[in-house]
C-alpha cells in the first residue's frame, strides 16, 4: 500500500513542479523596409518610413519604427507602427489600400514576450518625437489650439508629468 501511495502522488506532483519554470521567449525584430508615408492636410506628401516588424517566438507581434531603448535588461520600448486600410467598404478592389501610420510606445517584456502600449501623457504620435534615459522620456507637444509649445518629462509607470513646461510660441 505504502509504495502504490508513494508511486501515485509521485505521478501527481512531479509534472506540478517540472511545469513551474517559465518558459524563456525570443524576442527578435526583422529587416528594415521603407514604406511610404503620406502626411500633410491632403495626405498627399509622401515620406519615407522605415519599419520592421517585432517579433515574439517567431510570430509577428508589432511592426515598429525607430532604435529599441534598453529600460532594463528585462524591460524595451519601442515606437509603434500600424497600418490602416483605407479602402472604402463600398469599392470592390481586392487589394487593400493600406497607409502607414506612427503610433505611440510600446514596453516589451524580453521574458513573458508580452508587448504593451505605453500611455505618455499628452503624447501626440504625429507630431511629437522622443528621447530616453532609462525609464524617463522627453519629448515636445503643441497645445491644443497649436499654438503653443510644451516640453514634457515623463516616466514609465506614472500617470502624470514630471515636467510641463511651456517653450514658448509655434513658429509658423
Amino acid at each position: 500500500m505504502r509504495p502504490a501511495l508513494c508511486m501515485l502522488s509521485a505521478i501527481f506532483l512531479l509534472p506540478g513542479i517540472a511545469g513551474g519554470t517559465p518558459k524563456p521567449h525570443v524576442v527578435s525584430f526583422g529587416k528594415w523596409t521603407t514604406v511610404k508615408w503620406f502626411v500633410g492636410p491632403g495626405q498627399d506628401k509622401p515620406l519615407d518610413l522605415r519599419i520592421r516588424a517585432l517579433y515574439v517566438d517567431r510570430r509577428l507581434k508589432e511592426f515598429t519604427l525607430g532604435t529599441p531603448h534598453d529600460v532594463t535588461d528585462r524591460l524595451i520600448v519601442v515606437r509603434r507602427a500600424f497600418r490602416l486600410n483605407d479602402a472604402l467598404p463600398e469599392e470592390s478592389t481586392s487589394v487593400p489600400n493600406w497607409r502607414w501610420q506612427r503610433g505611440g510606445w510600446l514596453l516589451v517584456d524580453r521574458i513573458t514576450g508580452r508587448a504593451s502600449p505605453i500611455n505618455l501623457p499628452e503624447f501626440d504620435p504625429f507630431y511629437s518625437k522622443a528621447a530616453w534615459y532609462r525609464d524617463y522620456i522627453a519629448y515636445c507637444r503643441l497645445s491644443d489650439d497649436g499654438k503653443n509649445l510644451y516640453a514634457m518629462v515623463a516616466q514609465l509607470g506614472r500617470r502624470k508629468p514630471i515636467l510641463k513646461k511651456g517653450s514658448g510660441r509655434r513658429a509658423r
